[in-house]
């Protein structure tokens, strides 16, 4: 597996945000949506316009019988902050002899830190695929598995996935490449445009979302 650079790493932070003040758009009626992360205020369903546009055209990519599954988009602060507290602290369990320090990066395997984090910006999004009658595809993990619960095959180019799953990823990361979105190599699911892991990924200067509100 290749070499994996962590959101948390200091090539990420040190990118400056030039923020776009582009709104957020609903993805409701524009794509297929699932509700198993929703919130009552419909955050979730959320997207920086430039990123939902960019998903759009990822779906006219995609072979016939395929559809974009959106399942969680902008996510405020203070849930950021709730969801890397609490796996932090399942880390802290499995791994006492860690450092804070260490239990910072490993976390950010699987959730942002805060300061960094793409979702807070509406500049991420968590997805999959299914069929035009919204069967969800084998993926090879479900969508959220973490590196413990999946024995690290939430990694996008992880070993050992069935033919189907590897197919799968493969679409999937077709369609949204081709769009201009980049993936978190330790989520498969997780694809971003406009923050800073983006602009590290593509070498902009700047990300161009930063944390913002519905």
């Amino acid at each position: 597996m290749r070499d994996i650079v962590l959101i948390s790493d200091p090539r990420v932070t040190a990118i400056p945000v030039e923020e776009s003040g582009e709104r957020l758009a609903d993805v409701r009626g524009r794509l297929r949506v699932d509700g198993r992360m929703a919130d009552p205020e419909g955050a979730f369903a959320h997207l920086r316009e430039g990123l939902l546009a960019r998903l759009e055209g990822a779906q006219t990519q995609l072979p016939p019988g395929y559809r974009l599954l959106v399942v969680e988009g902008y996510r405020p602060l203070v849930t950021q902050q709730r969801i890397f507290e609490e796996y932090s602290a399942e880390l802290r369990l499995v791994f006492p002899e860690m450092s804070p320090e260490e239990i910072c990066v490993a976390a950010s395997r699987y959730v942002s830190p805060v300061e960094v984090a793409p979702h807070t910006a509406g500049a991420a999004v968590d997805l999959t695929l299914c069929t035009e009658d919204g069967d969800e595809l084998d993926m090879g993990t479900p969508l959220n598995a973490t590196p413990e619960q999946s024995d690290g095959a939430c990694y996008t180019d992880a070993s050992g996935l069935s033919s189907e799953a590897r197919h799968h990823r493969g679409l999937l990361g077709t369609a949204l490449r081709s769009a201009g979105l980049v993936n978190y190599p330790t989520e498969w699911w997780h694809w971003s445009y406009g923050d800073r892991y983006w602009a590290m990924t593509t070498g902009a200067a700047s990300a161009v979302y930063g944390p913002t509100s519905v």
